[in-house]
């Protein structure tokens, strides 16, 4: 029985390897795995910080991420307004246009 090939397998699994497997077991398998936080908690802590550091590329697959884990767009359109004030208004922007893109599909 195969396994499905996961996001980062599909993506960088022949170019990167070593990448994929610490992303697959460590990222995903150990630290988003661990109790002490909910995987909603995570997920509005890691859109938080993705938004905060200008990362949009990681900021579109984790915010379809945090609303498989029980984020509502509406908490999310929030979030990125709520930091407009604390990481800047241009990453609140280019944030809120990702959102929008990424809401647009779902």
């Amino acid at each position: 029985m195969s396994k499905e090939p996961t996001a980062a397998q599909k993506m960088i699994g022949d170019f990167a390897p070593k990448l994929v497997d610490l992303t697959d077991r460590v990222l995903f398998g150990e630290v988003w795995e661990r109790t002490e936080l909910s995987k909603r908690d995570r997920s509005l802590a890691t859109v938080a910080a993705l938004i905060a550091l200008n990362r949009p590329d990681q900021l579109r697959f984790h915010l379809s991420k945090a609303v498989e884990n029980g984020v509502r767009k509406e908490e999310l359109i929030e979030v990125i307004t709520h930091l407009a004030f604390y990481s800047g208004w241009p990453n609140a922007m280019s944030a809120i246009m990702i959102a929008k893109e990424v809401f647009s599909k779902a």
